[in-house]
Parts: structure tokens; sequence; C-alpha cells
């Protein structure tokens, strides 16, 4: 069994999309769960989940990483996966991930992404992304395991204390303490669609030096805000 953990948060234009790409996958349904995490959204995001999703709640955790830890803990699956509500999942990214975890002795696995929307700049933004990703896990320096796409043993996963509840950078802090408990493994082959809207909305440049200003800071934003955006 593979539980999959999706955060929301006023996410009622994508969410459908997202959860039927979960439902349209190669491996039988009763194989794995689903579970949206919601942060109490204003919009009908909860209401839309309802018939795709397995499991649907409120989260009682703070931040996007304390969702992926409640979904968690409300899992019945030994392997818990994420994924973001504005992604789309490819049609093997179950199967891919019982593979890798049946064939291989890890702790967590991570993979790449691609943009869901056209165009250079987006591809270009992505292609740096994952060679970050790439040079990072080859080097041994650092795991820049997306939580849009990454899975866990679930009892190492309790062991390392699970997500710290920061603004940005819990997927790379993560990584440092499961690494501690076994092999943490990229696998490139492993593609989620991953959405620009970010970039095109505040900025591609404006967006990563957020970024990078919050996990500089340990995580704490002070008054930048990252999680919870609202988007057109």
């Amino acid at each position: 069994m593979i539980s999959i953990v999706v955060p929301t948060y006023n996410e009622e234009q994508n969410i459908e999309r997202c959860l039927r790409s979960l439902n349209d996958q190669t491996v039988p349904r009763n194989t794995y769960e689903i579970i949206v995490v919601d942060g109490n959204s204003k919009d009908r995001t909860r209401e839309l989940a309802e018939p795709l999703a397995d499991k649907v709640f409120i989260q009682t955790s703070k931040r996007v990483g304390g969702a992926r830890n409640d979904g968690a803990m409300a899992a019945a699956g030994d392997i818990v996966a994420t994924t973001d509500a504005d992604c789309i999942l490819p049609r093997d990214w179950v199967e891919r991930i019982e593979r890798d975890f049946a064939e291989k002795e890890i702790v967590q696995l991570y993979g790449t992404v691609y943009p869901i929307e056209g165009g250079s700049r987006n591809h270009l933004s992505l292609l740096g992304a994952n060679t970050f990703a790439r040079l990072g896990y080859y080097t041994r320096t650092i795991y820049f395991t997306l939580g849009c796409n990454t899975a866990f043993d679930r009892e190492a996963f309790m062991q390392a204390g699970m997500y710290r509840c920061i603004d940005a950078g819990d997927d790379l802090e993560i990584a440092q303490r499961m690494r501690k408990l076994g092999k943490v493994y990229l696998d490139p082959a492993l593609k989620v669609g991953f959405s620009m809207r970010r970039y095109q909305q505040f900025g591609t440049l404006k967006s990563i030096w957020e970024w990078f200003y919050i996990v500089l800071r340990g995580g704490n934003a002070k008054g930048v805000s990252y999680s919870q955006r609202e988007y057109k």
C-alpha cells in the first residue's frame, strides 16, 4: 500500500485535475490511497476533492510541512508519497515508486519536474532546478527533494521526526535527516508535471530569491510570504 498525501489551500481550480491524474494510474486503485489535507480553504477545494480521494480533512499542524505530516499520520501505507495540488502525475508515477522501493534499499525517493505550462522560459527554469537536483545528489551535498515528487518509507519518516513546520526549505532539511537512516535516492525518470503559476504571476527571479532568503534564515520567512499565496 502506498499513501499519497496532497496538501491543499484554495485549490478549486486545480484539485480535480491533480486527483484525476492520481486516479488514472497503471496499478490497481486498491493498491494505493489518496489523502487530501486541506489548510481550511475558503473555496470548494474539499467539496471537489471528496469524490476523488479516500480521505479529506483539515490540517491541524502548521504550514505545508505540517499538512504532509498530518497526512502521514493518517496513512495506512508502508510508503508515503507527497505531491502538490497543482501538479499532474504521469500514469506510471505510483508504479515507479513501488518499483524503486522494491528494487532498491532506500528510505526516501525523489524525482524531477517538468512544466505544465509551455514556453522556453518555463522549460529553462526547471532545467536549472533539475540540474541543481542532479548535481546535489551525485556530489552527495544537497538533496533537492521537492515535496511535489517525493516518497518515504513511512517508518523511517516517523523515526526521522517528519517535516519541520517551516516556511520554506523543509524538503531540503528532511533529506539530511533521512540520509542518516538509510539511502536517499534520486530517480530522474520519476517525473511530475509542475505548475509554473508562481513564477508567472510573481516573477521567476523574485520567487527564487524569496525561497533562498527564507532557507538561509533557517526556514523563517519574517514577513516574506511564500506559502498559501493567492493566485489569479
